[in-house]
């Protein structure tokens, strides 16, 4: 029993010998973000307005002349070509309104004609003594007027050849028309008042009115040198983006701006011309105006770096001890390929913690893993 007793007692020594050579557990190491270099490059800076499409001509199709709509020759809505016909009104009075001035214009240049001869005759009698002075002043009187008369019927004949065409109507230019508001075998054209037809918009190109703010205009005109009534108003772009379109996918031109700021609103009124060549964009739709004011170096982070509380926004840095800090930024605009422009708070050699913000935080170490930048470019 003592022999045992002893074997017990060595062994329980040795595993409490073992135990105490056992290795402690070493602590976790910090955890791994992503971290990038901010990127420098050139940055447009934008004025973000609002503004409204309007048609470059609008025409109300009026009859000219008085009679019946004879024909329709379009559909309601539709596009129509520059000097397309649109109406007919009866012509046959018209017709022989003009045959019947034609012809009177044969008969005074006959008039005209015989009244020359014979002045030419009684004046080369007078030369010889055998005719009258009475008689060579009588065929001078019936040759001039046979000449005014001559004079009256050419214009009595050119207007009515000018009603004869106005049996016609035509479009003055390319453009969408609006629904006809007369029907066929209506009288149109009464002398008491013009007959409305139809309404006609020319939409390519098509304008897009805008206002700019008296504090946007001085950004504009300090920064991009642009001034209203320069001469370069056409070389100036704009771009615009309609309700359901993303960004500003339409590329044109400013046109127009006006020649005071309304004292009112304080705002300056503009135009841009965009091109509309389908038609698409109609007058009268809401729009996302963009006008660039300057393009200068910027550094820009990916936008998902930059958070946001109460004291404003920030980004995450890696400092040399691998500890991150906070800084706080002045951002900028947010740019196509979901960089965000910083204008203060970045020196440009910074590590800034682009992923795994979660494990980040003020004051934490870290395990800084560098990320791919983004390739550099010059917009």
């Amino acid at each position: 029993m003592k022999e045992a007793a002893a074997v017990a007692v060595f062994l329980l020594s040795f595993f409490c010998c073992a135990g105490c050579k056992r290795e402690k557990p070493q602590p976790p190491l910090p955890p791994k973000v992503s971290v990038s270099q901010p990127l420098q490059r050139k940055v447009t800076y934008y004025l973000e307005l609002t503004g409204n499409t309007q048609a470059i001509n609008t025409v109300q199709l009026v009859a000219r002349v008085q009679g019946y709509l004879d024909k329709v020759f379009f559909h309601d809505g539709q596009m129509v070509k520059k000097g397309q016909l649109l109406f007919l009104i009866q012509q046959n009075t018209y017709q022989d309104a003009l045959r019947q001035a034609e012809g009177q214009v044969l008969t005074q240049q006959a008039q005209l004609k015989y009244a020359q001869s014979q002045f030419l005759r009684y004046s080369n009698l007078l030369t010889a003594n055998a005719a009258a002075q009475s008689d060579v002043d009588n065929w001078q009187y019936q040759r001039d007027s046979a000449e005014a008369n001559l004079k009256t019927a050419s214009a009595n004949a050119a207007t009515a050849k000018l009603n004869l065409g106005y049996t016609r109507v035509v479009s003055p230019f390319t453009g969408r028309i609006d629904r006809r508001l007369q029907d066929p075998g209506n009288v149109v054209g009464s002398s008491s008042s013009n007959t409305n037809l139809a309404q006609i918009s020319q939409v390519d190109p098509i304008y897009v009115y805008f206002n700019v703010s008296d504090s946007d205009l001085a950004r504009l005109t300090k920064s991009a040198d642009w001034k209203p009534g320069k001469g370069d108003v056409g070389k100036w772009p704009v771009s615009a983006g309609m309700t359901g379109e993303e960004g500003y996918p339409h590329s044109g031109r400013l046109d127009f701006a006006s020649i005071s700021v309304t004292p009112t609103t304080g705002t300056l009124l503009m135009r841009g011309t965009f091109p509309n060549a389908a038609g698409k964009i109609m007058p009268g739709l809401y729009a996302r105006v963009r006008v660039p004011v300057e393009t200068r170096m910027a550094q820009l982070v990916p936008a998902t770096a930059v958070g946001s509380d109460q004291q404003g926004s920030y980004v995450l840095v890696v400092n040399a001890q691998n500890t991150v800090e906070r800084r706080t930024v002045k951002t900028g605009p947010l740019e196509e390929d979901s960089l965000r422009v910083i204008e203060e708070g970045l020196s440009g050699n910074e590590r800034i913690v682009v992923s795994a913000l979660l494990k980040a935080h003020p004051g934490s170490r870290v395990t800084p893993e560098q990320e791919n930048p983004a390739p550099k470019g010059v917009r």
